[in-house]
């Protein structure tokens, strides 16, 4: 029987409904972030942005974590909220962007998240636990915001 720290910990790995949504979690994920954005991190100033994004690194580890031990498997497909991190760190850089801006950030991480060139998935791979899935898709955050500032630039 679960307790209340493991329901807690399991709707913040999942966010919500989010992670039990059928087909591609993931995605369902990253979408949850990319439309939350503009009201929930991207109005910040750049030093609350860095704050919240360790304070979801944080929680989201410790969320993972328990995820993992609670359901048996390494990175269940149904913990998500390694994709907000993820998403909201490929929006880092941009204090505004327009709804295609936005988009093109959506795409531009998943295909890094799911195609997961070298780092990431020496990452993925490497680093154990809740820690190692929140920072592979931190790491893949980190081409897909230097393509979204490509593309930005670009249109």
């Amino acid at each position: 029987m679960q307790g209340f720290l493991d329901r807690f910990a399991l709707f913040i790995a999942t966010l919500g409904p989010f992670g039990h949504l059928p087909k591609a979690p993931g995605t369902w994920g990253s979408l949850a972030a990319v439309v939350a954005a503009p009201w929930l991190f991207l109005p910040l100033s750049f030093p609350l942005r860095v704050l919240a994004l360790l304070l979801v690194l944080a929680i989201g580890t410790w969320a993972a974590n328990r995820a993992e031990a609670l359901y048996g498997r390494k990175d269940p497909g149904s913990v998500v909220v390694d994709e907000l991190l993820g998403q909201w760190l490929t929006l880092l850089p941009f204090a505004a962007l327009a709804p295609l801006e936005l988009a093109a950030g959506f795409v531009l991480f998943r295909i890094m998240d799911i195609l997961k060139p070298w780092p990431v998935r020496a990452v993925e791979r490497g680093v154990p636990g809740g820690l190692g899935v929140m920072l592979d898709d931190a790491v893949a955050a980190i081409p897909a915001a230097g393509l979204l500032w490509l593309f930005i630039a670009l249109i």
